[in-house]
C-alpha cells in the first residue's frame, strides 16, 4: 500500500509521520479525503476533528484542531495551525479540543474587555489634556 508523510505544525511543536495511508479533513465545502500521490492541493481547514490511518495499524489516529492550513505537494501533506491534539480515543480529544475552545474564548473575551479599558483610559486622558490647555486660536 502506497504511504504519503503528514506534518503537523503549531508554534510550539511538529509531528511528523511518513506511513499515512489516507487523512480525512474538512473544509468549507464539507469532508475530503487524500491518499498517497493526490494532486496538489490546498485548503482551509475548519474547526474540528480529522483522521489519519497509518501502514500496519488498523486504528485511526484522530487530529482535533481550532482551524488551519492544509498542503499537500509531492506526496506531503503540511497542516499549520495554533494547536493541535494528537489522539487516538476520540471522546479524549473532543474534550481536549472543546476545552481549548473554551479556554480561547475566555482570553479573547479577557482582551477585548482590556482593550475597552484602554480605549476608555484613552479617551479620558485627552479631554483631560484638552480642559487644561488653552485653546489656541488660529
Amino acid at each position: 500500500m502506497r504511504t504519503f508523510s503528514l506534518t503537523v505544525r503549531d508554534p510550539t511543536h511538529v509531528v511528523r509521520r511518513d506511513d499515512v495511508i489516507s487523512f480525512v479533513g474538512a473544509d468549507s465545502s464539507g469532508s475530503f479525503g487524500i491518499l498517497a500521490g493526490h494532486e496538489r492541493f490546498l485548503t482551509s481547514l475548519r474547526l474540528g476533528l480529522a483522521r489519519f490511518r497509518v501502514a500496519g495499524d488498523d486504528g485511526v489516529t484522530y487530529l482535533a484542531l481550532a482551524s488551519g492550513l492544509l498542503a499537500f505537494y509531492d506526496n506531503t501533506a503540511t497542516i499549520c495551525t495554533r494547536h493541535f491534539f494528537l489522539d487516538r480515543d476520540r471522546d479524549r480529544i473532543s474534550q481536549d479540543l472543546e476545552g481549548e475552545i473554551k479556554r480561547e474564548e475566555a482570553d479573547l473575551h479577557e482582551m477585548h474587555a482590556l482593550a475597552r479599558n484602554l480605549e476608555r483610559e484613552m479617551l479620558r486622558r485627552l479631554w483631560e489634556l484638552g480642559r487644561t490647555r488653552p485653546m489656541e486660536v488660529l
